[in-house]
């Protein structure tokens, strides 16, 4: 498990294996919270982390209408293309108006 600037990264076999112990077990519990906070004490994970696994395990599945892993990568993806795009025509702008002062304060001094 490696620590990242948003917390513990938990590695992809212990995230299958946990979500898969809940999916299969969630039945012998009075609830699936119950279900979860058990199994997350016995992966040492949160038990936040794992719910969240869950339904995006669920998601990803079709059992549950939301945003796939794929479409939110996807998302992101676009969202940092788009901007590029945006800060750079901010700079443009910006060394624009620059210009734009400089050549009204010369028309300034001719007169």
């Amino acid at each position: 498990m490696g620590k990242t600037k948003y917390g513990t990264r938990y590695p992809d076999e212990l995230r299958a294996r946990a979500v898969r112990m809940v999916l299969d077990h969630e039945r012998e519990y009075a609830s699936r919270s119950a279900a979860v906070l058990s199994i997350s004490q016995k992966v040492a994970c949160s038990g936040d982390s794992l719910r969240i696994w869950v339904k995006q395990y669920e998601t990803d599945t079709g059992q549950r209408d939301d945003v796939t892993s794929v479409e939110r990568n996807c998302i992101k993806e676009l969202e940092r293309e788009n901007r590029q795009p945006r800060q750079a025509n901010k700079i443009l702008k910006r060394h624009l108006l620059t210009l734009h002062k400089r050549s009204v304060s010369y028309e300034n001094l001719g007169s």
